[in-house]
């Protein structure tokens, strides 16, 4: 039976999982990718699972944990919650390991500054309406930053909802937020500059150290990018 014809979840159970080798060697980064099976392409790692597609399902997204990763129940309920909303990706099918998502296309805001391309402020109300959506839900919008939301049309997507069931305190879309008035609209934007990559990380991780050192601070500067790494036509 051509591929087409066959339910992506079924494809994944017979033609990617027994050929994909994949582990999370420092929960704090990155999985890692060692194989993936032709046609299959991986787009994208986060520090729990990996995104994949196969040209045969251009609609779709497969993203598989790694193995000793927990989370795949969690994110499950956040997309049950979640149901059908334009800045979302949705579920339609899973296993022990792994869910089938609707395909997202867009560039993420962290690429969209090594790029120089230019980011509306329609963008930033999308997502801010998104996550109000989300808390009308019952959810709690977590771990959202640049590499976790995407421009597509002018308008704003969020990638990874995986941690939207965690009920602590999170910074980072505000701080977000904040970058961009503070830095990016007033700086960055009128000079479409490009911003590297070695120092959107390097912002991040001071990002970083500054929340944990003093986590009730609201005055940083903050950033539009985090270590996750996203794909642009990731779910």
């Amino acid at each position: 039976m051509p591929n087409s014809q066959r339910p992506l979840a079924d494809c994944t159970l017979q033609d990617l999982l027994p050929q994909l080798h994949l582990e999370s060697l420092d929960p704090h980064n990155p999985v890692v990718v060692h194989q993936v099976p032709p046609p299959w392409r991986c787009l994208g790692t986060g520090n729990y699972a990996a995104v994949f597609e196969h040209p045969d399902y251009p609609d779709q997204v497969v993203k598989v944990y790694a193995p000793g990763r927990s989370g795949i129940e969690d994110e499950r309920e956040v997309y049950r919650r979640l149901g059908e909303h334009p800045a979302f990706s949705r579920c339609d099918a899973s296993g022990d390991t792994f869910l089938v998502l609707k395909r997202l296309h867009g560039v993420t805001l962290y690429d969209c500054l090594q790029r120089g391309v230019a980011i509306p402020p329609q963008v930033i109300r999308d997502i801010d309406a998104a996550l109000d959506y989300a808390r009308r839900r019952g959810l709690f919008p977590h771990d959202v930053h640049g590499r976790n939301v995407m421009m597509a049309d002018g308008h704003g997507l969020v990638v990874d909802i995986s941690d939207f069931l965690k009920a602590t305190p999170c910074r980072a879309w505000p701080d977000v937020k904040r970058a961009y008035q503070w830095v990016y609209r007033p700086l960055i934007l009128p000079l479409r500059l490009r911003v590297p990559y070695f120092l959107l990380d390097g912002v991040r991780a001071g990002y970083r150290l500054f929340r944990r050192c003093w986590p009730r601070n609201n005055t940083v500067v903050p950033v539009l990018a985090d270590r996750t790494q996203h794909s642009e036509h990731e779910p």
